[in-house]
């Protein structure tokens, strides 16, 4: 599904949010700023956008992974045409078995992926695990606004204004009817920051953005 939506879905994300994802990335990344982390791991890094914003915090290297080799390639392009392959490297990987070592990143980052986890505490517990001592890890996940009236607003755009349009420029009907689909069954808020907490990781919490239509978790190992 997300091979054949690769080559819109830049267009796609910040079509679809109004540019504000640009702003989420941003967010979530600056918390990263006061740990200076110098190997960073980028899950289900798609065309790499989290990986790019991730630079900013000049690390040595970031590591990004993912299980669509349609997307891999969006993001290789892009990265190629910057000049950045010497500082992101982009490759096939499983965010529920990590092909790396215990203890080994500074930081683990995932931006609008653990919700298509297949197994969810997995892929949880293999991020704490490749994740160094005291290393942090930064989740950007779509939740739900609390709010009477904009959670209507947002739920009418999530159910027939959000497929709509993905259909039409992507061309692929089962792609945007999944992602309102999947974000309904994630367990955001607290149940995810409980979920977190279960896995191992310290001072774990939640913070909305726009109402709650997004929320970055951060932890600790």
């Amino acid at each position: 599904m997300f091979d054949s939506i690769a080559g819109r879905y830049d267009l796609l994300n910040h079509l679809l949010s109004a540019g504000i994802d640009v702003s989420w990335r941003r967010k979530a990344i600056a918390l990263l700023k006061a740990k200076q982390p110098r190997l960073i791991l980028d899950i289900a890094t798609g065309t790499g956008d989290f990986a790019l914003e991730a630079l900013k915090l000049n690390p040595e290297k970031v590591i990004g992974i993912d299980i669509s080799e349609g997307m891999l390639e969006v993001g290789k392009r892009k990265i190629a045409k910057l000049g950045l392959e010497g500082k992101i490297e982009l490759k096939k990987g499983d965010s529920e078995i990590i092909e790396y070592p215990d203890n080994y990143f500074d930081a683990v980052i995932v931006a609008f992926g653990v919700r298509n986890f297949e197994n969810l505490p997995l892929g949880l517990s293999e991020m704490h695990r490749t994740l160094k001592k005291d290393g942090t890890v930064v989740i950007l996940e779509f939740s739900k606004p609390s709010g009477f009236i904009f959670r209507g607003l947002y739920n009418f755009y999530f159910k027939y204004i959000l497929p709509l349009v993905g259909r039409l420029v992507s061309k692929d009907k089962a792609a945007y009817t999944y992602l309102p689909e999947s974000v309904n069954e994630f367990p955001y808020g607290k149940q995810f920051v409980r979920l977190l907490q279960e896995t191992g990781f310290k001072s774990a919490g939640c913070k909305e953005l726009t109402f709650g239509v997004s929320s970055i978790y951060t932890a600790t190992k």
